[in-house]
């Protein structure tokens, strides 16, 4: 590894100091994505969906750090951030006014651990279902065998 030289510390007293993997931090809220146990989206968080499974890893991680989206209103953080007070986990919220990511809560660790499943699945509504079988409905009504 070579010797920082001029040009370096110019660099670095311009822009700030080196990061590896800037744009995974970005999205993870300043975390890399190997130290995620768990990231809700906007959309969740303003449900509040996914409170169990933030609870339990909670629980389960003492030393875990709660990272909250400055982009999503207060009154939707807000038992995000109760939870965390509860379970006496660190919690902050990250805003950043150059980058939008579309997570709202991001459970890291200070340490990888390289869980494979961080996001919680959505799932699909009854209505569409039920769209499908009107659809089809309709057309077994316009196509009826005759006798």
């Amino acid at each position: 590894m070579k010797k920082p030289d001029m040009e370096d510390y110019l660099q670095e007293g311009i822009y700030g100091s080196r990061q590896t993997k800037p744009g995974e931090r970005k999205q993870y809220l300043g975390t890399l994505r190997e130290r995620v146990l768990i990231a809700l989206t906007k959309g969740q968080v303003m449900q509040e969906k996914g409170q169990e499974e933030l609870v339990d890893l909670m629980k389960s991680y003492q030393d875990a750090n709660l990272l909250l989206n400055g982009d999503v209103s207060y009154r939707f953080l807000s038992p995000y951030m109760d939870l965390a007070e509860k379970h006496n986990i660190h919690h902050s919220t990250v805003s950043n006014q150059e980058t939008h990511s579309e997570f709202g809560a991001v459970l890291t660790l200070d340490y990888a651990i390289e869980k494979e499943h961080i996001r919680i699945e959505e799932q699909k509504e009854v209505g569409e279902s039920s769209e499908q079988n009107g659809w089809t409905d309709f057309f077994k009504s316009l196509f009826k065998p005759s006798k």
